[in-house]
């Protein structure tokens, strides 16, 4: 493994295993953890008239501050980053204003989102009730959610941006493996499942997001719409996943019938692939990083959820992990055999609503249900990008009017997902 440049070794964080595997500036004193509704690690408010806002996970390195990966040990511990992540070099270049460092499941290991040492960020993305903001990339989407940046950068090794993008109402890309570099970005899975990729309020500055991260991606994305500017003219692999609320796929339906895509139903057999798909990618996330997190187990200042996962992924067997790598080429075939006859497949980001905070009976019971209820494994297993879209819900009582549906493309189709996006907006 690569040293990591916040510390004398080298520390992987999602120790994504069996219970969350999702997921991959600091001028205040660590411990701070009241900055813009816990969405913040460290928070510089901007000037009048700054332009762009950034926000940051911390779990990439900025030059000069530590990356604490959510983690009380590592903000003790930690020492100060020799330099930018590589996916940074953009932002720098054009001198965007960055807001803070965000904050994030420690280790990025749980998919609800808290964090106990520097508070769980507050979602209220319906300006009333506290809902689970959804991990690993919490404080991202949060940020982004409440007004506090424009543009946010996540990780995502099993969903990280994917899920809270989901919870917290906003619009979250995955993108294609190796396209945006994760140097100098915590490592969880880097061989295997670790990306970077921005989160946003709208397509505009999802747009303006991914530009930051590749270059010329703007042109991209304008030849896209150029090439399809209508939802008639794009098909769409609608996949259904046994255990979804029917409320989440018949808003999900409604939506891109609504728009004018052409739906194609896709069958059993494939969905039973992609759920080998889903559990090849939890045994790759587990055991990445428990070779990875492990070494910090014993140490003080590691929480009892974070221990509890990271140790979970020394269960897996040698065997299992590499039967689970051989299986990878077959999956992509099956996903490249399918885009031959459509140009996108949708499903729910999530099987279930944006939960309230208190509605689980514990944060064993909490970590659990929201981990299974994560259609977005799969496709950190494959590499594909994916796009967590919002989508609006009937308003009922009982139901909480957002709901995010999953886009996901052949590699490299960011700008073409971004398109299907825009055309799935309320206002495209």
């Amino acid at each position: 493994m690569k040293n990591h440049s916040n510390l004398a070794h080298t520390p992987s964080l999602l120790g994504i295993v069996a219970a969350s595997l999702l997921a991959g500036c600091s001028t205040m004193p660590y411990g701070n953890r009241a900055t813009r509704g816990h969405a913040f690690i460290s928070y510089w408010p901007p000037p009048e008239n700054s332009g762009v806002r950034l926000a940051v996970k911390d779990l990439i390195d900025m030059k000069g501050e530590v990356t604490t990966a959510g983690s009380e040990y590592l903000a003790e511990n930690g020492i100060s980053a020799a330099q930018d992540a590589a996916c940074m070099q953009i932002a720098r270049e054009r001198n965007v204003t960055i807001v803070g460092k965000t904050n994030l499941t420690e280790f990025a290991v749980t998919v609800s989102g808290n964090n106990d040492y520097y508070g769980t960020p507050d979602n209220r993305w319906d300006g009333r009730h506290r809902f689970v903001p959804g991990g690993s990339s919490s404080g991202s989407a949060v940020a982004v959610a409440n007004g506090s940046a424009d543009i946010a950068f996540g990780t995502d090794t099993a969903g990280s941006i994917r899920v809270p993008a989901a919870f917290c109402g906003i619009y979250g890309l995955k993108t294609t493996f190796g396209l945006v570099p994760t140097k100098g970005v915590f490592p969880i899975s880097a061989k295997h499942l670790d990306t970077v990729g921005p989160m946003a309020a709208d397509i505009p500055n999802l747009v303006e997001g991914m530009d930051l991260l590749q270059r010329g991606f703007r042109s991209k994305y304008n030849a896209a719409v150029a090439d399809k500017p209508s939802a008639r003219q794009i098909r769409i692999g609608r996949l259904y996943i046994s255990g979804t609320a029917p409320a989440i796929d018949k808003a999900i339906d409604d939506a891109l019938v609504a728009k004018g895509f052409r739906v194609v139903k896709l069958d059993e057999r494939f969905r039973q692939k992609w759920a080998q798909a889903d559990a090849d990618g939890e045994t790759i996330a587990a055991a990445d990083a428990w070779t990875n997190d492990g070494k910090y187990l014993l140490e003080s200042g590691i929480g009892s959820t974070t221990r509890t996962i990271v140790s979970s992924g020394a269960a897996i067997t040698q065997a299992g992990y590499d039967a689970a790598l051989k299986r990878k080429k077959a999956w992509q075939r099956d996903l490249a055999r399918v885009f031959q006859k459509v140009d996108f497949i949708a499903t729910p980001t999530l099987q279930i609503l944006p939960p309230r905070w208190h509605w689980y009976g514990s944060s064993a019971v909490r970590e659990k249900l929201i981990f299974d209820a994560q259609n977005t494994v799969g496709i950190n297993f494959s590499g594909n990008p994916a796009l967590a879209i919002p989508i609006a819900m009937p308003a009922e009582k009982d139901f909480v009017p957002r709901t995010s549906l999953q886009l996901v493309g052949p590699n490299r189709s960011e700008a073409q997902l971004l398109n299907a996006g825009r055309l799935l907006s309320p206002k495209p």
